[in-house]
């Protein structure tokens, strides 16, 4: 079966977590999810089954939303409220200091990732250096910012929204504010409202699946073009062959005339190359 599931994950839970219990419900291990939450995050979880989870890399890459909420005046080693207090000072931030904040911060820049993250350094998981105490300099990623707006503030905490590009965390970003204002920021909640064309109105709790898992058109999910093929490219297709490329693709979606995926294609020079084997035999 393959699926595109988009789950509104709780508060709580691990990404992996969310995965297994959709998993065990709609009987099947064939399944990933697209982009972590951490366990205090919410929101739009996507998950891809069977031959779709293929797509992970395609569905990870695209844009993602929070709303955020930030506690002033002190800083944990996690960058959130579930680590441990290393700065406290209880000073605040105006909403009109922010409001400028937000205005003249960077939209593209180099972010330092948290060091309790998954991300590996010398084949090693960052949080592991941090749990073992050992030193460890911490890589940095460009990401951009597409929109930012502030929601709310109150006396010591402030609510705001933002777009991101692929492989922003939010606790540094928010750390990232603090650093600009000289003050101490630390992440309290994180819902993320959306992931590419997907948001909190497409979502489903982990007790409504499978009943409402919804069809979703790849072509529209992946913002490319689609085209029919008859029986004697299909069978290229399926054995992975090149196919000239006329009309100048960068990448398309071939389908049977009974719509059935058969695999993304993307530009290679003149012609055309498998990205993604969606059906048929693998190459």
């Amino acid at each position: 079966m393959n699926r595109i599931i988009v789950v509104d994950k709780p508060k709580g839970m691990t990404s992996r977590e969310v995965v297994n219990a959709v998993g065990k419900k709609i009987g099947t291990k064939k399944i990933g999810h697209t982009g972590t939450l951490d366990p205090m995050a919410e929101g739009v979880l996507v998950l891809l089954t069977g031959k779709y989870t293929k797509l992970n890399k395609r569905l990870t890459s695209i844009n993602k939303e929070y709303i955020a909420t930030v506690k002033m005046g002190l800083l944990t080693d996690t960058l959130d409220l579930e680590g441990t207090v290393v700065k406290e000072d209880g000073r605040t931030a105006t909403k009109e200091q922010l409001e400028k904040l937000f205005e003249t911060f960077p939209k593209r820049y180099l972010q330092e990732v948290p060091l309790y993250s998954a991300v590996k350094v010398h084949g090693k998981k960052l949080y592991e250096y941090a749990r073992c105490g050992r030193d460890v300099t911490l890589p940095k990623r460009e990401v951009e910012i597409y929109s930012l707006k502030l929601l709310e503030v109150k006396k010591d905490t402030f609510t705001f929204q933002v777009l991101v590009s692929k492989g922003t965390y939010i606790r540094s970003l928010i750390r990232d504010f603090g650093d600009q204002l000289h003050l101490l920021f630390t992440l309290s909640s994180l819902i993320r409202t959306k992931q590419g064309k997907f948001t909190l109105d497409d979502a489903i709790s982990i007790e409504e699946t499978p009943s409402k898992i919804q069809e979703y058109p790849l072509e529209e999910i992946l913002e490319i073009p689609v085209e029919v093929v008859d029986s004697k490219q299909a069978f290229a297709i399926q054995n992975g062959q090149k196919l000239p490329n006329p009309k100048g693709y960068e990448s398309i979606l071939f389908v049977t005339a009974s719509n059935i995926p058969l695999a993304i294609y993307q530009k290679d020079g003149e012609t055309l190359k498998v990205d993604v084997m969606l059906g048929g035999k693998e190459v």
